[in-house]
């Protein structure tokens, strides 16, 4: 008999950033990072992983605005151009360092690392959603979508159309990119607000996640706690809570893995550490200072004294890791199933898939320890995803779930407090300004039918949670701000246009070329 169930969620997303108008711009390493570090890795380890027939399972959320950006060919063009100095910054390392050994194996394991990213990258036609694809078909990868831009559903209130917008254009693009709906949806920043799951059962969503308190807080109380979804009553739409022991051990900056001194130290970079002149090539397009991607010291402790990197160690440390976080949900699960009458608990472990990789360097190699491992412990927790444990299930509790988000407090505090509380009056008035248009224009002509679209393309681009959040982090704080600006003036100067019959084509094209994604877009969705 298994102990319980446990299900890995990945959220991969990305904000959309693209700027053609620059031979460079600084934030689109936000991508470029992601896949050399997290996005290729997770493929390659679990490419491994059926190629050695291991019996593993995922859950993977592919947000519509990365989905648009693996798939532009100006960025991946440009991801090709840093895959190269890449390659050849780690040749030149692995020379550099000939006479310090204690370095000279970490150079090699980047200029390895680099070399198969770019293999890979190629291999996949330079676009990893076909190796999502491939890997789906195993059966063991289950796919989920996102709201369009990763708009904060609760804070979007004000208007159900913008909320329904964001749900079924997510839909869509998902549709588009992977070939069919999704079943599963993760809500931006797990925020559910009561109605969601009205807009989700709509759109054809079958489940979503929320924070552990979505499911405690529900009415009525579920008996089973967090360890069993619940179904929402009028919608029949399910909702999993995650499992805050499975997080702890993750996340956590005192608890969690990724804090071990053998790990790799993120923040100390050959981008600081080294000559100027020898890395300016590879530093930001200002030639500042900064992260290349080149680390070797591990975290070694808090102060800022570090020691070099052991890759080999590492290794063991992850797998040390993977055997610890399996035996401690054997026991949660062993110690919670007591109290659930013959039903198996169910522990969700949702995370970023960013962490996996990029903050956490070796997260790929412990969450492949995990798979590997699991498999050989038959009488431990299952490896599960939410659509194969719905299968399963002979029951499920109903109650309706709790206003809730995640990140700290729990309660939209990261996306509404004195740094970014401004924005809200603006968007929402743009969306009712979105329905006007979708109203007052049901036969435009083809150059106004042009600029509706991209005027809701500019309302969903200013939707993203990602600018409030950095607003509150003060990380990347005025790009964050210009952002929200820029959409904000395009989209007030579309809506003049339209209504003045005097549509400035050049200005438009312009428009259209910069904020490209989402091409099947129909404004009417807000009609």
């Amino acid at each position: 008999m298994r102990l319980g169930h446990l299900a890995f969620v990945l959220h991969a997303h990305l904000p959309f950033v693209r700027h053609p108008e620059h031979p460079e711009f600084l934030e689109e390493d936000w991508l470029f990072e992601a896949l050399t570090e997290t996005y290729l890795p997770l493929i390659q380890m679990l490419e491994d992983l059926e190629r050695d027939s291991v019996d593993w399972h995922l859950t993977m959320s592919v947000t519509p605005t990365l989905a648009a950006m693996l798939s532009d060919p100006l960025l991946q063009d440009r991801y090709q151009t840093r895959l190269k100095r890449l390659v050849e910054l780690a040749g030149k390392e692995l020379e550099r360092t000939r006479w310090e050994p204690e370095f000279h194996h970490v150079a090699r394991m980047y200029l390895e690392r680099f070399t198969q990213c770019q293999a890979l990258y190629e291999r996949l036609g330079r676009n990893p959603i076909a190796g999502l694809k491939k890997l789906k078909k195993s059966g063991r990868l289950e796919l989920i979508g996102c709201a369009a831009t990763h708009g904060y559903l609760p804070l979007l209130s004000p208007s159900r159309k913008a909320q329904v917008a964001q749900v079924e254009i997510g839909c869509r693009e998902f549709e588009r990119h992977f070939g069919f709906r999704p079943k599963g949806m993760w809500l931006p920043e797990c925020g559910y607000t009561p109605g969601a799951d009205q807009i989700l059962q709509e759109c054809g969503v079958d489940y979503f996640f929320v924070d552990t308190h979505g499911i405690l807080l529900a009415e009525p109380k579920p008996r089973f706690g967090a360890y069993a979804p619940i179904r929402c009553p009028e919608t029949n739409v399910v909702a999993f809570g995650r499992d805050q022991e499975s997080s702890r051990q993750v996340w956590s900056k005192v608890e969690g893995y990724p804090g071990d001194p053998w790990y790799r130290d993120f923040y100390r970079d050959v981008g600081y550490d080294l000559d100027y002149e020898y890395i300016r090539p590879y530093l930001n397009p200002f030639g500042e200072r900064g992260a290349v991607g080149v680390k070797y010291y591990r975290i070694t402790g808090a102060g800022d004294t570090k020691l070099p990197y052991d890759p080999g160690m590492a290794r063991v440390r992850a797998a040390e890791h993977a055997a610890n976080f399996l035996f401690n949900r054997e026991k949660q699960a062993e110690w919670v199933a007591g109290s659930m009458d013959g039903v198996a608990p169910l522990l969700l472990a949702p995370y970023d898939a960013e962490l996996f990789g990029h903050w956490w360097y070796e997260g790929p190699i412990w969450l492949e320890e995990v798979f590997r491992q699991a498999a050989l412990r038959p009488q431990g927790v299952v490896l599960t995803t939410p659509s194969r444990y719905l299968e399963s299930a002979a029951h499920v509790q109903v109650a309706s779930p709790s206003f809730s988000s995640w990140g700290d407090g729990g309660y939209s505090s990261f996306w509404l407090n004195g740094t970014n509380d401004w924005i809200y009056p603006h968007l929402h008035e743009m969306a009712w300004r979105m329905e006007e248009l979708a109203r007052d224009f049901p036969e435009p002509t083809a150059l106004v039918r042009r600029a509706l679209n991209q005027a809701a393309r500019e309302l969903l681009l200013g939707q993203s949670s990602d600018w409030a959040f950095s607003m509150t982090t003060g990380a990347h704080a005025e790009y964050a701000v210009a952002r929200i600006r820029s959409h904000v003036v395009a989209f007030l100067d579309l809506d003049r246009q339209i209504r003045s019959g005097d549509v400035n084509t050049d200005w438009l094209a312009d428009l259209e070329s910069r904020n490209n994604l989402f091409p099947d877009i129909d404004y009417q969705i807000y009609s």
